[in-house]
């Protein structure tokens, strides 16, 4: 049976109230047809939501101006959920029509939707440590390693991100990577209730551009990498890059406070280029810089070493490391708890259960960030040997005598970089690697045939399957990765694995693990900690470790044991 999850409300017990021509004043707004602030003076609002079925009593619901309709054409079922108000733009009040409740309007309402919900719930952002992350891959490990290291260090912390949102130990499944403005407001009030001092977050390109940020005050920005991902939403990687630099541009309203930077790619060095001297910049790096791109990073990571199980360990070296003060905070009018301000160096030993040289660069930069938040970068260093993150490089293991792996890689450049790893793992033993990889309908399409020409390149085996169809063709998205796929496998010099396409992802699986033998690895790309595979609209539950687990017993013990 198909599942469609419905939203997760977040809100806090006591908010703030606003009376509506405060409102009016925050939204630069005017009072539509018979609405004026003589009739509907004592309206007050205490929350905001922009979606109708997640309306509560007393809200204000914003009718956007969405892909697929208008959200004011809901404005009645908001109504009937509790909504006092209604603010939309023109188009939107000729949707709303007659109604009971007042009506404001105001054009390009996403331009204050954010600072709007930030007021709302009393700018609670002001209150808290909130620091993002963002780059192209490795935010959520990021972020998990992050969040470890700061609760190590004695800070309450929360995350918010694509796998869930976690506050104190309450787990909600994440619907986007970076909530939409009054969600992440609302969530952010409830944290100050609860007592949250430090506020882990994934920022993705889209919450950038689209404003889903805005009204956030970030103490510490954090950069990943870029590589090619969501050209389907940005035009250009120039685009692309533009978006991730707003969290580290002093000229842009979320700009943050202090911007930690990993220079491993030209982006990271770019960005460090274009905000230095205007921003307090920290660099993080795992390799050596090569003449004319610029001076070392003040953080470092030398002597890695693989571990017995896969993990590894290496030295942390952060050469005079400034933690941002409370006078730099003050300066940009941020109220977060002061961060004290002071110099040193460090030479940390780190150990970590996850595997890949870029998880290397993931941990190193999670220190440095956690440094930057005034946390103890021993502690915090010291907390990431305990840290498994779900659907990142995870193992399944059903007694088998091959390596059987889920991770999220979606991307050419993560999909290489898991490939790389692997490859690594098996280096001197005469084992094969399988790779089990899709792409996302209605996505960026010209990564498809990369993914293929990657899995090919890396691997004996590439079974291509599908991912997420979404509302796509999903023969259509297996024949362009199979074109990148085959023009590796059988183009000039033949030097690519062997090719097979079977559409039913689970099928695919069970072929992956049916072919290996003792010393090879299965890899399962794409879907990670994902339950749910969306085609043609609908979701259906599929758990990529769920399917790979029950192929490894039909394997190990006949079909019969797998379903007891």
């Amino acid at each position: 049976m198909p599942v469609q999850p419905s939203p997760q409300v977040l809100r806090p017990a006591a908010p703030p109230s606003t009376p509506l021509q405060k409102v009016v004043e925050l939204a630069g707004a005017r009072w539509s047809g018979a609405s004026d602030a003589a009739r509907f003076g004592d309206v007050v609002i205490t929350g905001i939501e922009q979606r109708s079925q997640t309306v509560l009593p007393g809200d204000l619901f914003v009718g956007l101006d969405g892909k697929n309709a208008h959200g004011a054409r809901f404005a009645a079922d908001a109504i009937a959920r509790g909504a006092v108000a209604i603010l939309t733009d023109a188009a939107g009040v000729e949707l709303v029509g007659e109604v009971s409740v007042p009506v404001l309007v105001r054009e390009d309402l996403r331009a204050v939707l954010g600072e709007l919900s930030a007021a709302v719930y009393g700018h609670p952002s002001r209150r808290l440590r909130v620091l993002g992350i963002t780059g192209t891959s490795g935010k959520t490990t990021t972020a998990y390693l992050v969040e470890a290291g700061l609760s190590a260090a004695g800070l309450r912390t929360a995350l918010i991100g694509t796998i869930e949102t976690r506050i104190g130990g309450r787990r909600v499944p994440s619907a986007l990577t970076t909530p939409e403005a009054p969600q992440l407001h609302a969530i952010f009030a409830v944290m100050v209730e609860q007592g949250v001092q430090a506020v882990v977050m994934e920022v993705s390109s889209h919450a950038l551009a689209l404003g889903r940020v805005d009204g956030v005050r970030f103490a510490v920005g954090a950069f990943t990498n870029l590589s090619q991902d969501h050209l389907d939403f940005h035009a250009d990687f120039e685009d692309y890059y533009a978006a991730k630099r707003r969290l580290f541009d002093p000229d842009s309203p979320v700009a943050a406070q202090t911007c930690v930077i990993c220079v491993d790619d030209a982006w990271g060095r770019r960005l460090v280029r274009e905000v230095s001297g205007r921003a307090t910049v920290v660099t993080v790096g795992t390799e050596q810089r090569r003449s004319g791109e610029g001076a070392e990073p003040q953080w470092t990571a030398v002597a890695p070493t693989t571990l017995d199980g896969g993990g590894q360990q290496f030295t942390a070296i952060g050469h005079d490391i400034v933690e941002s003060g409370p006078e730099a905070a003050a300066e940009r009018n941020h109220a977060s708890p002061p961060i004290m301000s002071t110099r040193h160096s460090v030479k940390l030993g780190v150990r970590l259960r996850l595997p890949g040289r870029y998880n290397i660069a993931n941990a190193l930069l999670a220190i440095a960030v956690c440094a930057a938040a005034g946390a103890d970068p021993d502690a915090a260093a010291q907390a990431l040997a305990e840290v498994d993150v779900p659907g990142r490089m995870q193992r399944v293991d059903r007694g088998q005598d091959f390596l059987a792996v889920v991770d999220y890689a979606h991307k050419p450049a993560a999909v290489e970089s898991v490939i790389g790893t692997l490859r690594r793992h098996l280096r001197g033993t005469g084992g094969r690697l399988a790779v089990v990889v899709g792409a996302g309908g209605d996505r960026d399409p010209g990564k498809r045939p990369l993914m293929g020409a990657t899995a090919a390149r890396g691997a004996e085996l590439v079974i291509i399957t599908d991912d997420n169809p979404r509302t796509e063709d999903p023969a259509a998205i297996r024949a362009a990765i199979l074109a990148g796929a085959r023009e590796i496998s059988h183009g000039e010099g033949g030097d690519g694995g062997e090719v097979l396409e079977i559409g039913e992802r689970a099928d695919a699986i069970a072929a992956a693990v049916d072919w290996a033998r003792g010393g090879d690895v299965v890899l399962i790309a794409g879907k990670g900690h994902e339950t749910g595979q969306e085609i043609s609209g609908v979701k259906y539950p599929f758990d990529d470790r769920e399917v790979l687990a029950e192929a490894l017993s039909r394997k190990m013990t006949g079909p019969e044991a797998a379903l007891s």
